[in-house]
């Protein structure tokens, strides 16, 4: 593994031109949390060529035994970030390495074998992530808590007032997007009280997943500065609306870049303006929409969100069901008006975006190659519809807990196809070893629900 169509005598010119004297090669562990070491910009070509070693043990999800050989990072040099607070640091985005060869451990690797598997096909695939993100303040106990105590309101999505109320933060994060190119085209206060979103141009699936990476990072740094936390935790309150990680994908053709799920809804004997192609992929996430479940909602805590009420006076709009629809929300895979692209709602905010674009990538790829029809999309509210209306509309109920999400993981081949047998236990193993140690805490609910009653 190198970067030699790069000439890294040019680039570190010009990053000490910029100020830059630091370059962090970051990977990320099962969790899409980066990890690397830090060179000074003279040793830039060493880093390029793999010199930076790893004791993959000392890591999660990344496999190894104590007397095995090291993994390398090898920095991806053409996605270069200079770090907008710390100008002296450049952020390379970097894949594992191991004897010379990628290493399939990982994640960042098993999306770019997916995206050569759909090359094959003559497929690019484009990715776009809406980040839903809370804003808030920690508690001397540990607690978390909205930052202003008015911002009390039942219903705060869009709500004007408390999007000024966090404008300094926000000014800094969509100041900074636009600044680093992303094309920041829409930001609000979102559905949970101190809560917000931003959407940004999709782009192709590594260059959005590097940017989510970076953004979660970023997004923690600036509320640092206030005294606040920043967290993409997917359900941090019971009563409020959880945090989405939205995933809009698309195909485009390889040799013309046209986007190959666009049509004319008067075309499309569905009405949702979808070609043939986009209805395929979207069956195949469907046939393995309960395993993806696992990499799209990765932790316990995903699981509070996946409701469809909960502790909450309202509905969630977090998606239940295995199911495809036009702008209902209560779809897991909805298809936006206009038409163009499928949606994964049930992605949340501690997606490692890797390791779930390379499974629904893969996923995608087999409905078209199987041609895998979804059928007539649902319309209905699913919250309301009755047991035995779903039912004989063959619609699944997604996981209700990692446990049973990570049972439909590694009960699924495509799973082991998409990431190879070694990435798939590594997950399992960690997943399930979350799993466990979450059932044998013992909660304050508990001691407050059952201590007095026996």
């Amino acid at each position: 593994m190198t970067t030699a169509s790069v000439d890294v005598s040019s680039l570190q010119a010009q990053l000490r031109q910029m100020g830059v004297e630091y370059c962090i090669g970051a990977y990320v562990d099962i969790h899409g949390c980066p990890k690397g070491k830090i060179v000074p910009i003279d040793h830039l070509a060493q880093m390029a060529a793999g010199s930076e070693r790893y004791t993959g043990y000392a890591l999660d999800g990344l496999g190894q035994q104590p007397h095995d050989d090291e993994i390398t990072s090898v920095p991806d040099l053409d996605r270069i970030v200079q770090l907008p607070w710390e100008p002296k640091i450049a952020w390379i985005p970097a894949d594992n390495g191991f004897s010379g060869k990628p290493y399939p451990l990982s994640t960042r690797v098993a999306l770019k074998n997916a995206i050569k598997n759909a090359a094959d096909f003559g497929f690019g695939f484009n990715l776009g992530i809406e980040c839903e993100i809370y804003l808030l303040r920690k508690g001397s106990d540990g607690s978390l808590h909205v930052p202003d105590s008015d911002n009390k309101l039942v219903k705060p999505c869009y709500d004007v007032a408390s999007f000024l109320g966090g404008f300094e933060w926000v000014d800094k994060m969509a100041s900074t997007i636009n600044k680093l190119g992303w094309n920041l085209y829409s930001f609000d206060h979102e559905d949970g009280n101190s809560q917000f979103e931003f959407d940004f141009q999709y782009s192709d699936a590594i260059t959005t997943c590097d940017r989510l990476i970076f953004f979660r990072m970023m997004a923690k740094h600036f509320a640092k500065e206030q005294g606040l936390v920043a967290t993409m935790m997917p359900k941090p309150f019971a009563g409020k609306t959880g945090t989405g990680a939205h995933f809009n994908m698309s195909l485009s053709d390889l040799e013309t870049g046209a986007n190959l799920f666009a049509c004319d809804p008067k075309d499309d004997p569905r009405g949702l303006g979808l070609t043939e192609i986009g209805y395929y992929f979207i069956g195949g996430i469907l046939r393995h929409g309960r395993a993806l479940c696992a990499a799209f909602a990765p932790t316990v805590n995903s699981y509070k969100r996946l409701v469809r009420q909960g502790d909450m006076t309202t509905f969630s709009w977090a998606p239940v069901f295995n199911s495809y629809g036009s702008n209902n929300r209560t779809n897991s895979v909805r298809v936006p008006a206009g038409g163009g692209r499928c949606e994964s709602r049930n992605a949340d905010g501690a997606v490692n975006p890797y390791l779930a674009a390379a499974l629904v990538l893969h996923a995608g790829l087999e409905g078209i190659r199987e041609k895998i029809d979804p059928g007539s999309p649902n319309e209905d509210n699913l919250y309301q519809m009755s047991e035995e209306l779903r039912q004989s509309r063959g619609i699944q109920f997604l996981p209700q807990t990692l446990q049973e999400a990570v049972a439909a993981f590694a009960s699924d081949p495509l799973v082991e196809t998409a990431l190879g047998r070694e990435l798939r236990d590594e997950f399992i193993k960690y997943k399930l070893d979350e799993w466990e140690a979450y059932h044998l805490t013992v909660s304050s609910w508990e001691i407050e629900r059952y201590s007095h009653l026996f």
